[in-house]
C-alpha cells in the first residue's frame, strides 16, 4: 500500500504519522509543496500527482489560511478540487490541521479567522476516543472550520471543532504529527512571534513538547491504527 503526505512547507514533516505508516507497512511518499526558498511567497505551481496512484492521501498543516486564496495563489483551489474527487469517490484521506479545513471546504463546509486560535499541548472533548482520544493534542491554528454537509462532527473543545468523519476519512484540528523537533521548525521559522504574541514563553512550549513527546507518539500511533482500521478500512499488511 502506499500513501501520500502532502507537506505545505519546507518545516512540516510527516513525523509520528509517517513513523506510525511505515510501522503498518505503508509506502510514505512525501511530498513539499511550498520550499524554504518559497515560504515568504507561496503563491507556487505545484502538480499533485493522480489519486489513483495512492491508497491514502493525508494533506497536513501549513502556516497559511486554508481560506487565504490571495496569499496561497496558484495550488489552494487546485487542491481543493482533489480534495473534493478523493474524498467523494471514497479515498481514505486524513487531514490535519490545514489539511482537515481542506476537507471542510471542499466538501461544502466553510474555514475562517475564528475569534481565538489555540497554540499549545489541548485538550479535546471527543465522542469516538477509541477513534480519537481526548489528548492532550498540540494545536497551533487561528482558523476554524464548519463541518460540511454529511459529515459528523465527533471531537470539539470550546474553542472550535476538533474533528469530523466523512466517508472514508477524517479531519483533525489539532497535530498528532508534531514532536519537538518538528515544533522547533515551526518557531525556527516565524512561530516564536506568534507564541509570544499569544502570551507564551516559546522555550518553555519546547521544553513541555520535549517531555510530552513518549506519551504523544503513543497516542498518534493509536490514532493512525483506529483510522486505518474503523474510518480508511486499510488492513495492516
Amino acid at each position: 500500500m502506499k500513501a501520500l503526505l502532502i507537506e505545505h512547507d519546507h518545516v512540516s514533516p510527516a513525523g509520528f504519522v509517517g513513523e506510525r505508516l511505515r510501522e503498518r507497512g505503508f509506502e510514505v511518499d512525501e511530498r513539499i509543496v511550498v520550499t524554504g526558498d518559497n515560504f515568504h511567497s507561496p503563491n507556487v505551481d505545484f502538480d499533485f500527482p493522480a489519486l489513483d496512484d495512492y491508497d491514502l492521501i493525508i494533506p497536513m498543516g501549513s502556516p497559511w489560511g486554508a481560506w487565504d486564496d490571495d496569499c496561497i495563489g496558484r495550488w489552494l483551489t487546485p487542491e481543493i478540487e482533489w480534495i473534493r474527487q478523493a474524498v467523494s469517490s471514497g479515498k481514505p484521506v486524513l487531514g490535519i490541521c490545514f489539511g482537515g479545513q481542506l476537507i471542510a471546504r471542499a466538501m461544502g463546509g466553510s474555514v475562517a479567522p475564528g475569534r481565538k486560535g489555540e497554540i499549545g499541548w489541548t485538550a479535546i472533548w471527543s465522542d469516538r476516543p477509541d477513534l480519537v482520544s481526548n489528548g492532550p493534542w498540540f494545536e497551533f491554528h487561528y482558523d476554524h472550520w464548519q463541518v460540511p454537509p454529511g459529515a459528523t462532527e465527533i471531537a470539539r473543545n470550546p474553542v472550535s471543532s476538533q474533528a469530523f468523519v466523512i466517508n472514508r476519512s477524517l479531519a483533525v484540528q489539532f497535530h498528532p504529527e508534531v514532536s519537538y523537533d518538528s515544533l522547533h521548525g515551526w518557531l525556527e521559522w516565524g512561530g516564536d512571534a506568534k507564541v509570544i504574541e499569544d502570551g507564551q514563553d516559546p522555550l518553555v512550549m519546547e521544553a513541555q513538547t520535549r517531555a510530552e513527546e513518549p506519551a504523544a507518539r503513543l497516542r498518534t500511533f493509536a490514532l493512525v491504527d483506529a483510522f486505518l482500521d474503523q474510518i480508511a478500512q486499510l488492513p495492516a499488511r
